[in-house]
């Protein structure tokens, strides 16, 4: 007598939540966070003990000839930052990650989209929206409080990337539009992790903060879709996002040299001087170290797709000075 067949052990409960937001609604900055993103009546009280912008983001600020101008000349220097990051978040969340996230709402990509899926990719849109409303809303205060008249600027990172698209072949852009929304929305986790550990003016602790609890789930959500998409590509699309990939990260941990120059020139530090803040920041080693520091997150979901299982991705990797050869 053949014994019946036992019921299929239970999914895990986080299978559940794959693909997903989770609890969108209770924990989405968009839907919950009652902040309002005004600087406070007492933002220059504030700045005597707090930051528009964690100086030790900023290595330049180190160099003797900034030390010695003082706290008027590093806080407008870590506004001029604060205020370019904003415009360039705001570019990044419209043009940038929420293309991304259409390649996976209208089908572009090479791969079935389950529903839930495709559900918060449209919440992640909402989301990536209302971040460029209230970067937005924030640089343009500070840039008024310091009189800045010359922006937006276009980020060099954004040219980068309009670029690194405009010589993809069609049949290949929608993977590289996700590809960038994936290293983006990977990094950009880590970074405000590590800004919001510093003591900041309160309306701009209060954003980043709203961002970074947001970016975590966009982060899991965007590794997630990455594993999927790739155990679905074929060999010819797995050599198209490797080698992608390393273009991409490069595009992230170069410096904005134009801007930087301009920045610095602002505040009156010498071309001399100029020159050689901005050498030694423009090496191929100190983007190389850059690059090594701060994608430890985007390698770890590659790892855990099994994308370095192929040893021609770790020969790739390994070359550029991300991974151990």
């Amino acid at each position: 007598m053949t014994a019946p067949l036992a019921d299929p052990p239970p999914a895990p409960e986080s299978w559940s939540q794959r693909f997903t937001l989770g609890d969108w609604n209770s924990h989405a900055s968009v839907r919950t966070s009652h902040h309002e993103y005004l600087l406070p009546p007492d933002v220059q009280q504030q700045l005597q003990t707090r930051f528009w912008f964690p100086p030790a983001f900023l290595p330049y600020l180190a160099h003797p000839v900034i030390q010695a101008a003082g706290a008027t000349v590093m806080h407008r220097l870590t506004a001029n930052h604060l205020v370019h990051f904003l415009d360039y978040t705001t570019l990044l969340e419209h043009r940038i990650v929420n293309r991304a996230v259409e390649t996976i709402v209208h089908g572009e990509l090479p791969a079935y989209v389950p529903p839930r899926m495709k559900t918060a990719a449209l919440q992640l849109y909402t989301d990536e929206g209302y971040h460029a409303l209230f970067s937005d809303r924030l640089a343009s205060q500070i840039a008024d409080l310091h009189g800045f008249t010359e922006r937006p600027v276009m980020p060099l990172r954004i040219t980068r990337m309009n670029a690194l698209i405009a010589r993809t072949t069609e049949s290949n852009r929608p993977l590289a539009w996700f590809l960038l929304g994936f290293v983006s929305e990977t990094i950009i986790a880590r970074e405000l992790l590590e800004v919001c550990r510093e003591t900041l003016v309160t309306s701009v602790n209060d954003m980043l903060r709203d961002h970074l609890s947001d970016e975590a789930r966009h982060s899991r959500y965007f590794c997630e879709v990455f594993h999927y998409l790739w155990l679905t590509l074929n060999n010819r699309q797995r050599t198209f996002t490797a080698r992608t990939l390393l273009d991409i990260i490069a595009i992230f941990f170069e410096v904005d040299e134009h801007w930087l120059r301009q920045s610095l020139r602002g505040v009156g530090v010498a071309d001399m001087d100029v020159a050689q803040i901005v050498g030694g920041l423009t090496t191929a080693q100190a983007n190389r170290q850059r690059a090594q520091s701060g994608v430890g997150a985007t390698l770890h979901a590659l790892e855990k797709a099994g994308f370095f299982a192929l040893e021609h991705n770790r020969k790739l990797f390994a070359k550029a000075g991300l991974i151990d050869g």
